[in-house]
């Protein structure tokens, strides 16, 4: 039997009415079955959840096979294929998540943009933001148009993934995130042309962060009608800020997109690297799940975003590159700061890197597992 989650009696004012949003799941006692979804909710779980940020890539042989024969925006505009890459980790690890496989900037192109992914440099820009007129031909088409293919992958992942009980996660890139890549042409350093918008021009750069805010939180919302259990926020980019200007000229964008997003009435990860300086402000801006990353101890993290919310993290992404009893070590350290409390979603600081060994993130898995089984606090 399927029924709507529900996290407790007043959650059940701030779930969608609009049938069409409402997302299914198979619960027990009126709490969701899923270990990874009850940690979401702060819920009490059997051991501790763990997923693992940009799990399906070049680490693995598989992926790396397919890659041989498909450029990257080939695997995620074929709706099999981006599926097929999302179960990889799934069948190789025992993880309490799947991540649809896509990538943060597709949305850019339904937006205008000329996107291309180049050999050796990353993600290119070829027509970037840089004018009033620029940000005037920016569209903001429903994400059933221009990103129909990610769409249809999460419905063809449902339908592996839910004989298993393994919920799937959705995402975008944040506002801010998105903003930065489409004003300086691709990957930066400093963000010169993107903060210099910011602080310069400060009429122009709302109107480009109210077209970003539409499209995010629209996108996100398509993604959990799809089918995603989980939906989760990347601003990548957001610790380049002061928190000041964060607050000002950032906060009431990722807001917006939420708000659209929390339409779905399913958990919202929010999570950005550098952020030890406006974590509290993180959390103002919306998020059942504060992601943080390894430059702050979780307990202290925790501390400061208050009990209100579960917290991700926040393994160095390079200790996966450690002998395994270092790698163990840093790993108990995190579980041992979490203590047990309900709501700790076990993952890296950021994504696992392309040389990152497979043997290590396999026991990894299920070192986390077997650590926290009915761990009582």
């Amino acid at each position: 039997m399927t029924k709507q989650i529900m996290t407790s009696p007043t959650e059940k004012q701030k779930m969608p009415k609009e049938k069409d949003d409402q997302i299914a799941v198979d619960e027990s006692e009126g709490w969701p079955q899923s270990r990874f979804l009850r940690a979401c909710y702060r819920q009490r779980t059997d051991a501790t959840p763990i997923w693992l940020m940009r799990q399906a890539g070049r680490y693995m042989q598989e992926y790396r096979q397919l890659r041989q024969s498909y450029g990257i925006l080939d695997i995620i505009k074929t709706p099999e294929l981006a599926s097929e890459v999302t179960m990889q980790p799934v069948e190789a690890f025992n993880l309490d998540a799947a991540i649809i496989f896509a990538d943060i900037l597709p949305p850019l192109e339904g937006m205008g943009l000329s996107l291309e992914f180049v050999k050796g440099e990353g993600p290119v820009i070829h027509n970037p933001i840089r004018s009033a007129d620029d940000i005037q031909r920016l569209r903001t088409p429903r994400p059933e148009e221009s990103l129909s293919f990610t769409l249809e992958a999460i419905r063809l992942v449902r339908q592996e993934l839910d004989s298993r009980g393994i919920p799937l996660i959705g995402f975008s890139g944040a506002p801010f995130t998105l903003a930065c890549y489409a004003i300086e042409g691709g990957s930066s350093r400093n963000y010169v042309q993107a903060k210099s918008m910011m602080m310069g021009e400060p009429e122009h750069w709302h109107q480009l962060m109210n077209k970003f805010s539409e499209v995010v939180g629209h996108y996100l919302l398509a993604q959990a009608q799809a089918g995603a259990q989980v939906l989760q926020v990347f601003d990548s980019w957001v610790g380049a800020l002061s928190p000041a200007d964060y607050r000002d000229r950032v906060l009431p964008y990722t807001k917006q997109a939420i708000e659209i997003a929390s339409r779905a009435g399913v958990p919202i990860i929010h999570f950005g690297t550098n952020t030890n300086g406006m974590l509290e402000l993180i959390r103002d801006a919306g998020g059942d799940v504060i992601g943080v990353d390894w430059r702050i101890d979780l307990d202290v993290a925790w501390k400061r975003l208050g009990s209100e919310v579960a917290i991700q993290g926040n393994l160095d992404p390079v200790a996966l590159f450690a002998p395994w009893p270092e790698l163990k070590k840093r790993a108990q350290r995190i579980l041992d700061l979490a203590g047990g409390q309900p709501g700790h979603i076990f993952n890296l600081g950021h994504g696992i890197l392309p040389t990152t060994p497979v043997d290590n993130v396999r026991r990894l898995v299920d070192f986390v597992h077997e650590y926290t089984t009915n761990r009582v606090p």
